[in-house]
């Protein structure tokens, strides 16, 4: 009763504030005027385009007009003001005008606000009051002065249930997204991606390792051609995709053309961007002070300490020693540049898409940067009444120049990072100077030669006929070839080019190709009953090929081809999938209140054992519209109200190999100088499909006319027969064999609300809030993984962390106090402990939209992220006593060491001896919580007679800023970073990875 008392009175102070916002304008009294010439203008409410082909109908008069490619439209009549009249267009809502003033601007509202707005599901379409399942809309407005280089980072607070977080700051690079948790640990946790009817392969082709960072293909796809993108989260959404379906769908709708509206777009930005936070190491002074103090409290002879005099064998005293800053030398400011063409149009037969782009990009962090050119082709032409043929096509050539990052030696920032700030950066001879583990960040600069070139068509061609008229049979051939070469040369001057250089050249290739047959049948059987099926079938085949070649010892570094190379070796191998799918689905839904939806699809892959092949994958939803009774019809706040509840199987078997299943052997082996064959896997004729079941249930409400929307779901997900590489006994010749084995769940509810919270002719206010919560737990697991600080554990989540629970300093002698879980005193790993996880406990987007005087518009997006523990490795490395002697810098915190008893601290005293060094502190887990300013932009909208006389539609000047503020208490440069980003069982590992870059950008957007 408390609850519900507290949500009556939150909704009665919401129902008064809202009175104010939508009782109706009182009409001035106007003087009639008689003979009057009424002109005016039709505009688009939220892009203010023009609107050719709408229809003014005065009222009591029999004729009407439409508006011109202008959105402009003249009536001359006998009749005096004030005119009303009716302005309706395709797609719009139907308004009814009072014209007080003549000329008039009116703003006819698109009827996807409301709930005839229709969202894309598996293999159709439906109008969002309809829908059973769980799906977020996004629209391409919403994304398009967001910085970024792939589509997948664009999501990131947008849609509830999705978490997003950058993995790296390097443009291009891979995104951690999840739909509704992880459900695997061999097998894939990434979405199925969608792309106008082609299911994409979103496998990095990187061959040529970076630190545990990868590319993106999908940052192959320009957002500025994207016209929305569904995310289907449930199982009654996405079990029609079945074998795919299992960690969501993302389905991606391009531009295409419209009858009667010829366009011409274009738009230019170009952005800025920099490091917000950087990381402070000591001075050379306080290095050598701390590894002098490591030195003496180790017991080692004081005048053999290694910063002494010169004089005296030493290295120099502290106080005399330069320090060289290399952080400063690796960071720019990064400048970007985006340029986007597109022609649209077409009449009631033909209508056409085209565009073409450039982005080019740099990082923070150089040398690297991002190139992109592509050419979007969308053609619908209808040649018969029946016959209807079309095509969606990208083209897409892309360039790389690549680093090492994260996790390695000879990475950029580990070079600039963590080398004492006391070696000098070149030598006496000017050379290189390079320590003892990490490459001359300077020479990874200036010498890499790290080129990657990437081309892909992802094309669909289709056809259509109209069987009768409400049976339509559509067919489609699909591609997507993503092919990728990489040529890397590290020449003498660079560590791994000793003595002679060193190069690799890799072509990687990946094809997809798919054809598809749909049959689909909706009707209206009467007022009261509406029917669709729809039943197809797809046939897959999708093949890897890669040839790598490495060259040894080159005559010099003009030289770099792999010719010209004294050694050469190389390796080559290719794969093949086959898929075959039937489906089917049905919707059905009485008197406008309650809808059924069913479907089912089987799968079969050639990955699996012939008596595992096939899998069937069937899903059931519900929904009532309990808005539509006449129980509540006296209700006027209440625009809609619906409960909706599904339940369903979905599987995965991505992520695995070709051949899964099978007994392989391999050739190569040198056998006495001849070749020979030996086997390289075991059998598993029972291996079978991973399968997730998810139920879900929620409710959908509307109120004030739907100016004011929420959406609250809850689910349960659970994954059966974990695809996992299990542990097996050595005696087979094996260490391990890939099986089902292993279970686990998520569980979650996701809240959205969306409302119009001032929406007058001056001033318009819209607002989103979302916020998620997931739940993740390893149910099964026969064996336990380790993977850096990150535990795989049954009983516990994914992403967990372990060390030493260090529970404080003892101020005496200055020893670190930890849980001694054996009590041997000693810090080993049996006392090693799970302290956290990654998992965030909520995220959540904010999004506020303001529109003033038809002219101006402020938007603002902002992301959190609450509860989910960061492993700062970092730190780890760089703030561990004395243990890692000269080998690594030091952070600001050494300087807040214990040195003599009674000091009260974290830091333990320095040495490289004993607890303190052996230990793994849980002080390095810190909580990774934040929430950032994710993208604000400022837009103007240009109006006049002169742009009308240049018959330009719509001018639009923006500024915009991304990442511009971050609240948070983690003391690394960024929380949204991810070194380990190439394996999909880590997140929250930060060593070395330079922060989300803040961005400032100024664009201009044109329609002609």
């Amino acid at each position: 009763m408390k609850n519900k008392s507290v949500f009556l009175y939150a909704l009665a102070i919401l129902l008064s504030i809202s009175s104010g916002f939508w009782n109706p304008i009182k009409a001035q009294e106007t003087k009639p005027i008689i003979n009057a010439s009424l002109v005016g203008t039709v505009i688009d409410a939220d892009t203010k385009e023009p609107i050719e082909g709408a229809t003014i109908q005065l009222e009591a008069v029999t004729h009407s007009v439409k508006t011109d490619r202008q959105g402009k439209f003249q009536f001359v009549t006998g009749q005096k003001l004030p005119f009303t009249a009716t302005i309706s267009y395709v797609g719009y809502e139907s308004q009814i005008f009072v014209f007080k003033t003549s000329p008039a601007v009116v703003e006819l509202k698109p009827k996807s606000n409301g709930l005839d707005e229709v969202v894309v599901v598996g293999y159709g379409t439906q109008k969002k009051k309809d829908v059973v399942g769980s799906v977020a809309k996004v629209s391409g407005q919403a994304l398009e002065d967001i910085q970024s280089s792939g589509v997948d980072q664009l999501l990131q607070g947008q849609a509830s249930g999705v978490l997003v977080s950058a993995n790296s700051s390097v443009p291009g690079t891979g995104i951690f997204l999840r739909v509704r948790g992880s459900t695997s640990i061999n097998a894939s946790n990434n979405p199925l991606y969608v792309v106008d009817g082609v299911f994409i392969n979103n496998t990095s082709l990187q061959t040529i390792g970076t630190g545990g960072q990868e590319t993106s293909p999908l940052a192959d796809i320009n957002p500025s051609d994207i016209e929305s993108i569904e995310i289907l989260k449930d199982a009654s959404a996405t079990a029609i995709y079945g074998a795919r379906g299992a960690n969501g769908v993302v389905i991606i709708t391009t531009k295409r053309g419209k009858a009667g509206k010829n366009n011409i777009g274009f738009s230019l930005s170009k952005s800025y961007s920099n490091a917000p936070k950087k990381w402070k190491t000591l001075t050379a002074e306080q290095e050598a002070i701390l590894q002098n103090e490591t030195w003496i409290n180790d017991g080692k002879d004081f005048s053999k300490r290694p910063f002494r005099p010169v004089s005296d064998g030493g290295k120099g005293n502290p106080e005399d020693l330069t320090t060289y800053d290399r952080i400063g030398l690796i960071f720019q400011t990064a400048e970007s540049e985006n340029v986007d063409l597109s022609l649209s149009g077409g009449n009631e037969k033909t209508q056409y898409y085209l565009g073409g782009s450039f982005a080019n990009q740099e990082a923070i962090v150089k040398p690297d940067w991002f190139k992109r050119y592509n050419i979007k082709i969308n053609l619908d032409n209808k040649i018969t009444e029946k016959v209807k043929v079309g095509t969606s096509t990208s083209l897409v050539r892309t360039i790389r120049n690549m680093s090492a990052n994260g996790n390695v030696p000879n990475g950029t920032v580990n070079g600039a990072l963590y080398t004492p700030s006391y070696y000098p950066i070149f030598t006496s001879d000017g050379n290189y100077n390079r320590p003892v583990f990490f490459e001359n960040p300077l020479a990874t600069i200036n010498e890499s030669n790290f080129k990657a070139e990437g081309s892909r068509v992802i094309s669909n061609v289709y056809g259509s006929y109209s069987i009768l008229k409400n049976l339509i049979f559509k067919t489609s051939w699909s591609i997507d070839f993503n092919e990728n070469y990489e040529n890397n040369y590290y020449n003498s001057k660079m560590f791994l080019g000793q003595p002679n250089g060193e190069a690799t050249s890799a072509t990687s290739r990946l094809t997809s190709l798919i054809n598809e047959q749909t049959l689909s049948y909706l009707t209206t059987i009467n007022d009261n009953n509406q029917l669709s099926l729809v039943i197809g079938n797809t046939l897959q085949k999708e093949s890897h090929d890669l040839t790598s070649v490495t060259g040894i010892g080159f005559p010099s570094d003009e030289f770099t081809k792999i010719a010209s190379s004294a050694t050469q070796y190389g390796t080559s191998r290719s794969t093949a999938s086959a898929l075959v799918s039937f489906f089917g689905k049905g919707t059905y839904i009485y008197a406008d209140k309650y809808t059924l939806d069913a479907s089912i699809r089987a799968d079969g892959s050639s990955r699996f054992g012939k008596e595992n092949r096939w899998a069937y994958f069937p899903s059931i939803g519900g929904a009532w519209r309990i808005s539509q009774e006449s129980f509540l019809a006296d209700i006027q706040w209440l625009s809609d109200l619906k409960l909706k509840a599904s339940y369903g199987i979905t599987g995965n078997q991505n992520g695995i190999n070709d051949f899964s299943s099978r007994g392989l052997w391999s050739g190569g082996y040198n056998y006495l100088n001849a070749s020979g064959i030996f086997p390289s896997q075991l059998a598993n004729p029972n291996l079978k499909w991973e399968t997730t079941s998810q139920f879900n249930a929620g409710f959908e409400i509307g109120f004030i006319k739907n100016n004011f929307n929420i959406e609250f779901n809850y689910y349960d997900k659970y994954t059966k027969d974990l695809l996992l590489s299990n542990p097996i006994s050595s005696k087979l010749g094996f260490s391990s064999q890939l099986s089902n084995v292993g279970e686990m769940s998520n569980k979650g509810f996701e809240f959205a609300f969306n409302g119009k919270l001032v929406d007058k002719a001056n001033f318009k206010w819209n607002t989103n809030l979302n916020i998620s919560r997931n739940i993740n737990l390893i149910e099964k697991l026969n064996s336990t993984i380790l993977l850096n600080r990150t535990i795989l554990k049954e009983g516990n989540p994914l992403y967990s962390f372990y060390a030493h629970k260090q529970i404080g300093v003892n101020p005496e002698n200055g020893e670190v106090l930890f849980e001694d879980l054996n009590n041997d005193g000693l810090a080993t790993d049996a006392d090693l402990q799970i302290i956290g996880n990654a998992w965030p406990k909520f995220t959540g987007g904010f999004n506020n939209d303001f529109f003033l005087w038809d002219k101006l518009d402020i938007k603002s997006l902002f992301y959190f992220s609450v509860g989910n523990k960061m492993w700062n490795n970092t730190r780890y490395r760089m703030g561990h006593g004395g243990s890692r002697n000269d080998a690594f810098a030091m952070l600001e915190e050494q300087l807040n060491r214990w040195q003599k008893p009674g000091d009260i601290t974290d830091v333990p005293r320095m040495t490289a001896s004993g607890n303190n060094a052996s230990i793994i502190p849980s002080r390095f887990m810190e909580d990774g919580s934040y929430l950032r300013l994710r993208n604000v932009s400022l837009g103007y909208h240009f109006k006049g007679k002169v742009l009308e006389r240049a018959h330009i539609k719509n001018l639009r000047l923006y500024l915009a800023a991304t990442n511009l503020l971050t609240f948070t208490k983690y003391s690394g440069v960024d929380p949204e970073v991810n070194t380990t980003g190439a394996d999909q069982n880590q997140i929250g590992y930060d060593q070395a990875i330079a922060p989300q870059p803040r961005t400032f950008q100024l664009g201009v957007n044109l329609t002609l």
